[in-house]
């Protein structure tokens, strides 16, 4: 991916600021497409049981609501509706999301929907799965990392058929699971890795996931390293890249990354409404860039300056 600054697409003046106006989605992602950004996510309280909305932009600073996107009754799910990822695909635009605690596949002839799916039913897995993000490998391999609910909150990845309408189980790999101190700070029983992303770089494969459950301050984003798609993964040392330390703001966590116009890179993710709150969460970027390192893998590093609030 080629990578550019984001110059007055990122404006540091908005950094610190508290908007009324966010969208409140969680787990967002933005898809760019022919000169329009489209920015889906979790809905708050029972924005999460309808579907999942979509914003749109030309410029990132102002979003106007679209409706929805992905309706309940449409396709899969009755409640639960998380964490969507939207891609293109033979021509048609697809959404990979959670409901019901599993992961189904959508289709549509635009980014704005509407996404159905013409027999209604979700991925089979033997265990309950969330958080679906689909890579189209070079090699013309599909493969879906997503997170299994089995002692813990742990990021998987198989391969696709490609149709996209099953996972291979023999080709299930465990890549993430909550190992480091930032990864556990409440030292809890069921140990959190979620929110997982994949991007190619320099023949290397970077994994950009979230640790903690997310209603902890501490919930933050790291990355690990791969030469394949699916693993073995190493951790980098300095993690976490984006955290309360750079933004000054709780519950940072579980995004997508995008390309803009010009190539430039960012990452779209949420954070508690306040210090004392929860929810409804807020929808924030930051930019994102890889850093060349003299003898290892490029380092990729996240940009606190142009940290800001989403305005609709």
């Amino acid at each position: 991916m080629a990578l550019m600054l984001l110059g007055a697409l990122f404006n540091p003046s908005y950094g610190q600021e508290e908007n009324e106006n966010n969208p409140l989605l969680a787990d967002p992602s933005i898809f760019f497409d022919k000169g329009v950004y489209y920015l889906y996510g979790t809905g708050g309280g029972k924005g999460d049981s309808d579907g999942f909305k979509v914003y749109t932009s030309t410029d990132q600073q102002v979003w106007k609501e679209e409706g929805y996107a992905l309706k309940r009754g449409e396709s899969y799910g009755t409640k639960g509706f998380w964490a969507p990822q939207v891609f293109k695909y033979k021509g048609k635009y697809y959404m990979a999301y959670t409901a019901d605690e599993h992961i189904a596949i959508a289709v549509a002839d635009h980014p704005a929907g509407p996404f159905r799916q013409q027999q209604i039913a979700p991925l089979e897995a033997p265990v309950k799965i969330i958080d679906p993000f689909v890579w189209m490998d070079p090699s013309g391999v599909i493969y879906l990392y997503h997170v299994r609910l089995q002692k813990g909150n742990r990021i998987f990845v198989a391969e696709m058929n490609t149709s996209l309408t099953a996972m291979n189980e023999l080709t299930l790999k465990e890549c993430i699971n909550a190992t480091e101190h930032w990864e556990d700070t409440q030292q809890v029983p069921w140990k959190v890795t979620e929110g997982p992303t994949v991007l190619k770089h320099k023949g290397l494969y970077y994994m950009i996931y979230s640790a903690n459950d997310f209603r902890n301050p501490d919930y933050a984003i790291g990355y690990a390293t791969a030469k394949t798609p699916v693993g073995p993964w190493t951790k980098f040392k300095g993690n976490p890249i984006i955290s309360t330390q750079n933004t000054k703001k709780n519950g940072t966590g579980h995004g997508d990354v995008f390309a803009g116009k010009q190539g430039e890179m960012g990452y779209v993710f949420h954070t508690h409404n306040s210090s004392t709150k929860v929810g409804p969460r807020k929808t924030a970027l930051m930019h994102i860039r890889f850093v060349q390192q003299k003898r290892a893998a490029d380092k990729l590093v996240a940009d606190s300056a142009t940290f800001r609030f989403l305005n609709k």
